[in-house]
């Protein structure tokens, strides 16, 4: 048995895609996932499950969601250990107080050396970036996400895959709960 993390995009931020927590958790221990709890109201699920292909945990995850609540919602699987190499990885961890200002963009796929090699900041912008394998590392030092162009739906578009970012207080608490 393993501990994942299960990374939904884009819910609960408009009234589209509302979820309360408890119908994910439902749904998520109906497909026979174990000790399902979930963080913020943002779309963040940690679960225990003897399978091991990330893939086809969150397939099945999106299938439960538009067979049951008839929406279509990107997620994104990371294992309990892909999250603390996640972490680790960081190249702006240590010279940031402020989690505030450091975020993870999770993709769903490792896009390609000439999408990375064509990504940039939009112009005016004090962002710093590293694309690591599924992940972009981000660290604005000026200030919050919430004001820059840089964002996941940029993201999305410049590297061609699906996104889904959190901040790093949440993926310092997911890791915690995927220790647990």
């Amino acid at each position: 048995m393993s501990r994942y993390v299960a990374l939904l995009r884009g819910i609960n931020v408009g009234t589209a895609t509302r979820i309360a927590m408890a119908d994910l958790r439902r749904l998520v221990t109906d497909l026979g996932h174990e000790d399902v709890k979930t963080y913020l109201q943002s779309g963040n699920v940690v679960f225990t499950s003897t399978a091991t292909d990330t893939a086809k945990l969150a397939r099945g995850i999106e299938r439960a969601i538009a067979d049951e609540l008839g929406m279509t919602v990107p997620v994104l699987v990371r294992s309990g250990a892909e999250l603390a190499e996640v972490m680790a990885a960081s190249p702006y961890a240590k010279k940031q107080d402020d989690p505030a200002r450091l975020l993870v963009a999770f993709l769903s796929a490792e896009p390609t050396k000439a999408r990375v090699a064509e990504l940039t900041v939009p112009g005016g912008e004090n962002v710093e970036y590293t694309v690591a394998g599924r992940e972009v590392h981000l660290h604005f030092p000026d200030g919050g996400y919430g004001r820059s162009k840089f964002t996941n739906a940029y993201l999305e578009k410049k590297l061609d895959v699906v996104a889904t970012t959190r901040n790093w207080k949440s993926v310092q608490a997911l890791r915690e709960m995927a220790d647990a």
